[in-house]
């Protein structure tokens, strides 16, 4: 017997209307149709652009579950997203940012059968990273989608950034998720069944997002538990930096190639598990 569809959890920042309004069509699209959400707008967001999300939030069918201001410190997230799966309440929750699009090889309650039938209570996810085909960070066209709009993905969070790019996509209401949904202590995910996580950051406004996040963080204004966020920030503004504003779509070590959300990545359980079962953090040495 297939189980109840899992609730989708999520924390959502002052992102653009139509991502918010393409990311719930995704979800439902997968089957999903509890939605969980709070909102959190540090203190540049406009009051307009807050009301604006709120209410688009509403005519998409979705009642906020909360709204907060302030800081946005390191430790923000966990906390809302832990207040949201409390309130989810038993079963499966699906965890995803709203630039996460997460893709499956098979229809959602297949795959959480599957995880049950071999005694897993998470499911793994790996981010594949979308840019603009000119490798701009451009804005993009609801009427032509984001996959026109960010055709290529590639591997630029842990390979640029050093970044985690595993994500616990799904888990049991009762497991627990590290910061960042990238780790369930004690639990480990199928590495043969990782789904992609299509990872939509590379927008225009990231880099200025980027520039607060790093002042914020040095300064204090912004708590934070260690400085890898503050270093992945500071990656991406150095690389734009040196290629003329642009993440450079050449460079091998990303292996961009066009992806679509219609179809799961060529080659995809080979990669994604090489790159899950392999990945280990980065070491900072006095050069960086």
């Amino acid at each position: 017997m297939l189980s109840t569809p899992p609730a989708l959890i999520a924390v959502i920042g002052p992102i653009e209307v139509p991502l918010l309004a393409t990311w719930v069509r995704h979800y439902r699209w997968l089957g999903i149709e509890r939605l969980l959400i709070a909102f959190h707008f540090p203190e540049h967001v406009p009051d307009k652009q807050r009301h604006e999300l709120q209410a688009a939030c509403r005519e998409l069918g979705v009642i906020p579950t909360g709204t907060s201001t302030g800081p946005w410190h390191e430790h923000t997230n966990t906390q809302l997203r832990d207040s949201l799966r409390h309130r989810a309440g038993p079963g499966w929750h699906l965890l995803a940012d709203a630039d996460e699009f997460q893709q499956y090889p098979a229809p959602l309650p297949e795959v959480i059968a599957q995880a049950e039938m071999s005694g897993h209570r998470v499911i793994g996810g790996l981010m594949i990273d979308r840019v603009a085909a000119s490798g701009r960070l451009t804005g993009w066209r609801p009427e032509g989608g984001l996959d026109l709009a960010y055709p290529l993905g590639g591997h630029l969070t842990h390979r640029l950034l050093h970044g985690d790019p595993r994500k616990i996509a799904l888990a049991r209401h009762d497991v627990t998720v590290a910061s960042g949904n990238h780790r369930a202590p004690g639990h480990r995910p199928d590495a043969d069944r990782i789904c992609a996580v299509h990872h939509f950051k590379w927008r225009s406004g990231v880099l200025d997002d980027l520039r607060r996040r790093v002042q914020h963080f040095s300064s204090g204004t912004w708590q934070e538990r260690t400085p890898a966020v503050r270093d992945e920030a500071s990656r991406l503004l150095d690389h734009v930096g040196q290629h003329g504003g642009v993440i450079n779509i050449s460079d091998p070590r990303f292996a961009f190639r066009r992806v679509s959300l219609d179809r799961m990545p060529f080659g995809w359980p080979a990669e994604a598990r090489s790159i899950f079962t392999t990945w280990r953090p980065y070491a900072h040495t006095g050069q960086d």
